[in-house]
C-alpha cells in the first residue's frame, strides 16, 4: 500500500513540474502577409525555449522556415500554426518565406 501511494505521489509531483515547465516557454507572434513577415526583427532569450506562433493573413500559401535550425511549417492562407525553437545560443537566425525569399525576411536574435 505504502508502494502505491509514493508511486502516486511521486507521479503527481512529476505532472505537476510538466505542467509548470509548459507554462514558461515565452510565446512569440509572427505573421506573414503579401510577402512581408513581421516583425521584422525579433529578440529573445538565448539559452531557453521559445515557441513562435505563425498566422498567414496572405491570400496565398506561405512556408516559412529556417534550413539551419530545421525549421518548417507551410500555412494556408488564414492558417495558423506553431513552431518551438529549442535554446539558442546568442546570434542572429534568418528566417524567410521560401515562396517570396527576396521580400520576406525575419531576423530572430538571441540575447
Amino acid at each position: 500500500m505504502r508502494i502505491v501511494l509514493a508511486t502516486a505521489f511521486g507521479l503527481a509531483l512529476a505532472a505537476g513540474a510538466g505542467g509548470a515547465w509548459a507554462a514558461e516557454t515565452a510565446t512569440y507572434p509572427v505573421v506573414v502577409r503579401d510577402g512581408r513577415i513581421e516583425p521584422a526583427r525579433l529578440e529573445v532569450p538565448a539559452g531557453v525555449k521559445i515557441k513562435l506562433t505563425i498566422r498567414n493573413e496572405g491570400p496565398g500559401p506561405c512556408e516559412f522556415e529556417n534550413p539551419d535550425l530545421r525549421v518548417e511549417k507551410v500555412l494556408a492562407p488564414g492558417a495558423s500554426s506553431f513552431v518551438v525553437i529549442h535554446p539558442l545560443r546568442p546570434g542572429s537566425y534568418r528566417f524567410f518565406d521560401e515562396f517570396h525569399p527576396d521580400t520576406s525576411e525575419m531576423l530572430l536574435i538571441a540575447k
